[in-house]
Formats: C-alpha cells, sequence, structure tokens
C-alpha cells in the first residue's frame, strides 16, 4: 500500500514471502534468473534497456519497456521495504542494504520509470510535485491538466499512471498508483505493472490484466484515472 511515504516494515495481514532451496529444474530456473537480471532486491539487478533498444521507441513505450524490465523484482530482506526506487530518489529510512532505502515504493517506482524514460519532472514535496506518495499523481495532474477520470470514458494509453483508492478532501489520499502498459475498449481495468505490489508476493514489481482494484489487499482500492505524462 503506497497512501503514505510513511516506513512500514510490514503490511498488516500479510505475511512476508517464504523462499527455500528449490531443487532440479527449479534450481536451473534460479541460475538463469539469476544471471539474466541478478539477485531479486539487489541495487544493481534488473538492469533497464539499452540506450540503443530504447533510442527507437517513442516516449510511452520507453515507459513500457522500462517497467517491464523490473518485472520480478523484490524488496530486500524480502519482508522489508527496502527497495532501489526510494534510493534513487534519495528518500525513505536508511536501515537498509547499500544501494537501497525503506518506504512505501509503488509511487517512486512509478516516478523512476517517466525519469528514466525521458520524461521531466521534480521530484519533491512542494504543491505540484511528485513523490513517494500515491496522491502526488493525481495533484500533479490535475495541477497540469494531465488527469483523467476513470468515469470520463478516457482510455488509458501506454505509459500513464492509474491511480487507485483516491480520497479528496482537506488531507487528499490515495491507496496505489501503477503503470499503464495498455488498455482495450470495453475493458474494465488497464494492463498495468505494480510496484511495492501485492498479489504474487510481498513488495513486488509484478502485472496486472484488466486491474480495476488495486492488489495491495486495501478494501478500497477502485480504479480513479489516469495521470498521463507530459
Amino acid at each position: 500500500m503506497c497512501v503514505a511515504i510513511a516506513v512500514r516494515p510490514r503490511r498488516s495481514g500479510r505475511s512476508p514471502r517464504r523462499s527455500g532451496l528449490v531443487l532440479g529444474v527449479g534450481a536451473v530456473v534460479i541460475i538463469l534468473v539469476a544471471v539474466l537480471h541478478g539477485v531479486p532486491g539487489k541495487a544493481d539487478s534488473f538492469p533497464v534497456p539499452s540506450k540503443a533498444t530504447l533510442a527507437g521507441l517513442d516516449l510511452p513505450q520507453r515507459i513500457v519497456a522500462i517497467a517491464k524490465s523490473q518485472v520480478g523484482y523484490s524488496t530486500d530482506p524480502p519482508s522489508s521495504y527496502c527497495n532501489k526506487f526510494s534510493a534513487y530518489w534519495n528518500v525513505g529510512t536508511q536501515d537498509c542494504p547499500v544501494g537501497e532505502r525503506a518506504e512505501a515504493w509503488c509511487a517512486d517506482f512509478a516516478a523512476w520509470t517517466w525519469q528514466k524514460a525521458g520524461v521531466r519532472l521534480t521530484y519533491g514535496y512542494d504543491p505540484g510535485q511528485i513523490n513517494g506518495a500515491a496522491v502526488s499523481f493525481y495533484q500533479w495532474g490535475v495541477a497540469n491538466g494531465k488527469w483523467h477520470p476513470a468515469t470520463s470514458g478516457y482510455l488509458a494509453a501506454p505509459g500513464d499512471v492509474a491511480v487507485y483508492g483516491l480520497s479528496l478532501g482537506a488531507d487528499p489520499s490515495a491507496v496505489h498508483v501503477a503503470v499503464v502498459t495498455g488498455a482495450r475498449p470495453g475493458q474494465r481495468g488497464p494492463d498495468v505493472v505494480n510496484g511495492d505490489g501485492d498479489r504474487t508476493g510481498f513488495s513486488v514489481v509484478e502485472t496486472g490484466v484488466g486491474q480495476v482494484q488495486a492488489d495491495t489487499g486495501s478494501g478500497d482500492s477502485a480504479l480513479a484515472g489516469y495521470v498521463s505524462p507530459p
């Protein structure tokens, strides 16, 4: 859950991922994953596509390619919020392995994918800036004319950021954000890549298909709308 940027060692009601020694074919798979992507959770694992690969893509395609390149990444230790995306922005607590920081990181991940793809954004806590709070994407979108409510009939585009569990008022908040990889007319929700997801493990990068509810276990996490990159 990415409602706030406060650090939470574990999400209530969720169990940390459990790992064990897998023999036979499973061991081969682990070795191949390690060779191709590095060790899950390490700051230098899951590299982005090469500059040559990204050079042939437009901005939305670059955002999607970069987001998908991180699928399978998980926090280190597995039961913590220690991750490389928050460390990239130099935010979160420091009691983590080298190159990692700890905070709820779905928004840190989404902001990272945008910037890595070439979006010029300011990460900070002044009005209109993007930060580790999921609601900051909504606020940025409204301020820049890039917010599209889910009820507006807008068809999400690759590279958009989907916002879930939006609550407005004196102290606005949102439960989660995810990077849109595609959407089809009539589809209830977009296909996405979730940073700090919960469905396939604790605090991982994972995909979602037709995602109309955030995958964080929250009871009020419906799709609220989309924010387009500039």
